[in-house]
């Protein structure tokens, strides 16, 4: 049964010495499509890391990144979160939870992904994945939050970051140095190894956490 909490006080040293992703995805995708197989084995190969897993606690892409974290762990200590929110077409969260969270507003929740969140994945999705992405790299971009990877996995994502390198970043709009944090993953194995490096760099403190990073001092409710 998921642990219901929104106060992350009291679990402060478990975050501070924990390593931890956040996968974006679609609620649309059936456990049929090959991206579902993926994220599921993906969020296994964590699990089996003691990385802990951060979704929106959703059905399709959301359940089997939950689903296959909580599959793949071997102790107590790691934990599959469902930052739930409220939506007419959705149910209220899947059953893969460890530790859930509700939320009234996108904004509100998008910022506790950010604070909890050591690496970011982005799967297919739509309107809401493709919010969930740039907002995750604007932050980075202007220094909000640590130089944390967004590794995109999937077959939707090279031409989106090709139209943002012939258009964006042609005319001027972003800087060379803003497409650093932007991985693209062949497959989840790749991904993998890309999590690997980074958790690697964040316990040999090799994170770049600039001094105007906000989300360390945001208050909790």
């Amino acid at each position: 049964m998921a642990e219901d909490t929104n106060n992350i006080e009291d679990k402060q040293k478990d975050y501070e010495q924990h390593f931890r992703v956040a996968l974006f995805g679609s609620a649309r995708i059936k456990k049929d499509d090959k991206i579902h197989k993926d994220v599921y084995e993906l969020s296994r190969l964590i699990a089996g890391a003691n990385i802990d897993i951060v979704t929106g606690g959703g059905p399709g892409l959301m359940l089997a990144a939950n689903q296959g974290h909580q599959d793949g762990q071997k102790n107590d200590e790691i934990h599959s979160y469902g930052l739930n929110i409220w939506l007419p077409n959705e149910p209220e969260g899947n059953r893969h939870l460890d530790i859930k969270m509700e939320f009234k507003w996108f904004s509100e929740r998008l910022d506790r992904f950010m604070k909890l969140t050591n690496a970011v994945i982005v799967a297919p999705g739509g309107i809401g994945t493709l919010l969930e992405l740039f907002y995750s790299w604007q932050l980075v971009q202007v220094k909000h939050i640590c130089d944390i990877p967004i590794i995109l996995l999937g077959d939707m994502w090279p031409g989106l970051i090709d139209w943002i390198r012939n258009n964006p970043l042609e005319r001027g709009l972003i800087d060379p140095e803003d497409m650093n944090n932007i991985h693209l993953s062949k497959n989840y194995q790749e991904a993998f190894e890309l999590i690997l490096e980074y958790q690697k760099k964040y316990f040999n403190n090799e994170y770049v956490c600039p001094a105007t990073c906000v989300y360390d001092n945001i208050e909790e409710e």
